[in-house]
């Protein structure tokens, strides 16, 4: 995925929703800090997102840019639109989103990286930790800044922070650059 389709898929959800501001979390978080991404980074066909405001307005979004969508079957790619309040996300996660002005008129609004890499640990998928990992090796993500933001994230289980931690330790300190 790159910024050119991710701002296709951003101007036809625009164009279902009349919105125009949109929230990427998730994998595609990290199209907004950098073109030079490692593979693993940014090999997801689904754009996890939600209008900026008016993050509930989700069916709509799904059902015309989502997975089966004709969006999805013409351009390979589609949107997974989710509820802010179903995701694991650090305190002042709000306050670090990168904003970025695309073409047609539509505004992606990235989450930081280190708050998605926090998130992705919580989750504890392989797939979510191979991203964590190609992020750290590439000094896109910091593991002192996401150690720091899971202590933060209360919308999670039991021990769910402490084993987030712990894969992370695992990450080795010397791939973070940043």
């Amino acid at each position: 995925m790159n910024l050119e389709a991710l701002a296709t898929l951003l101007r036809e959800a625009a164009r279902v929703t009349r919105h125009r501001h949109f929230v990427i979390v998730g994998s595609l978080s990290a199209v907004g800090v950098s073109t030079d991404l490692p593979e693993r980074m940014v090999q997801s066909i689904d754009v996890d997102m939600f209008p900026k405001l008016d993050p509930e307005r989700l069916a709509e979004i799904n059902e015309h840019v989502g997975e089966s969508s004709a969006f999805h079957i013409e351009h390979g790619y589609y949107a997974d639109a989710l509820s802010p309040q179903a995701l694991s996300l650090p305190a002042g996660w709000e306050s670090r989103l990168i904003q970025m002005p695309l073409a047609g008129g539509v505004t992606a609004w990235f989450l930081d990286p280190n708050d998605a890499a926090a998130s992705k640990l919580i989750r504890g998928a392989g797939n979510d930790r191979e991203w964590v990992d190609a992020g750290l090796a590439a000094g896109i993500l910091s593991s002192v800044s996401v150690a720091e933001r899971l202590r933060t994230i209360t919308n999670c289980l039991d021990g769910e922070v402490g084993a987030a931690l712990k894969a992370l330790a695992g990450f080795g300190k010397t791939r973070s650059r940043r």
